[in-house]
């Protein structure tokens, strides 16, 4: 039978999203990896699957899962577009939408945009996680030119970067490389930022699972705490993506709050011959 699907993004950062809070899902590793296909499937940079709450005070929880089938903890982007959706359909400007990092409340703003309050940014060398004990501020690791980077868990482990030229970064071809790197025993979300001001800073991201983004909010997250922590910004900065701009705050508490825009590109249906393609394995998705 076939299943209906929205199209959204966050930044140019897309997703594939599944309303499961009513119906039953079952699907694959291997049929994730077709759907991802941006030339045969549908295309995305993560899966995600709407489940009902499993925590009381949740409006909904929501499973994300990357092109290569495996599962994220946190994606700041897909955070915004289901807090949306959520809120559009029960006509109020509050939602927390529960993952397996955390509960994550949200809120409309008067001008479209949704702030979601990401959390405490996580800092010690066991909730990256590291591979062993590490200074989070200025890791022991390095690729090329490249050395020194900061170390941040926004519920999925970043490494971040600091660099004079951003855009002259081959990332295609670091980004893996560091991703997989042996200091990282989960791999790890890639980050190179360059500080633009006190409250500005430019980032590319190659995410853990995914490959280069147009945009990731918890990396955008990540990056803010790192400058922060360098002495580089303000609490409160601009980080400018490929795909746009999202305000970010670390506030005193610890919590960082992520204020962007969502846009709803198309709804279709997934076709049961795109699923069928793929019927080997366990169920990676139920709800």
């Amino acid at each position: 039978m076939t299943i209906p699907f929205l199209k959204m993004h966050g930044l140019g950062n897309d997703f594939v999203v599944i309303d499961a809070r009513s119906r039953t899902l079952s699907l694959t590793e291997a049929q994730v990896r077709a759907i991802a296909d941006r030339r045969t499937g549908v295309g995305f940079d993560q899966f995600i699957v709407i489940q009902p709450p499993r925590t009381q005070g949740a409006t909904a929880f929501m499973q994300i899962l990357n092109p290569d089938g495996s599962e994220s903890g946190a994606c700041g982007n897909a955070t915004r577009c289901v807090a949306h959706l959520l809120m559009e359909q029960s006509g109020i400007a509050e939602a927390v939408i529960e993952t397996i990092s955390g509960l994550l409340p949200a809120t409309a703003e008067a001008n479209g945009l949704i702030t979601v309050d990401m959390g405490p940014a996580r800092l010690d060398w066991r909730d990256i996680p590291l591979a062993g004990p590490a200074d989070t501020l200025r890791l022991d690791v390095s690729e090329g030119p490249w050395s020194g980077p900061v170390a941040v868990s926004m519920g999925n482990p970043h490494i971040v970067f600091f660099v004079d030229d951003v855009d002259a970064v081959p990332l295609e071809r670091v980004g893996p490389v560091l991703e997989h790197h042996p200091a990282f025993p989960q791999r790890a979300n890639i980050e190179f930022v360059q500080v633009l001001s006190r409250t500005e800073i430019r980032m590319r991201v190659w995410e853990r699972g995914a490959g280069i983004t147009r945009a990731c909010g918890s990396g955008s997250c990540a990056v803010q705490v790192a400058a922060v922590r360098r002495g580089l910004t303000d609490r409160r900065a601009e980080v400018v993506l490929d795909g746009g701009s999202l305000t970010i705050e670390w506030q005193e508490n610890g919590h960082v709050l992520m204020t962007g825009p969502v846009a709803l590109s198309f709804s279709g249906v997934l076709q049961p011959d795109l699923l069928g393609q793929t019927s080997v394995g366990a169920a990676l998705v139920t709800a």
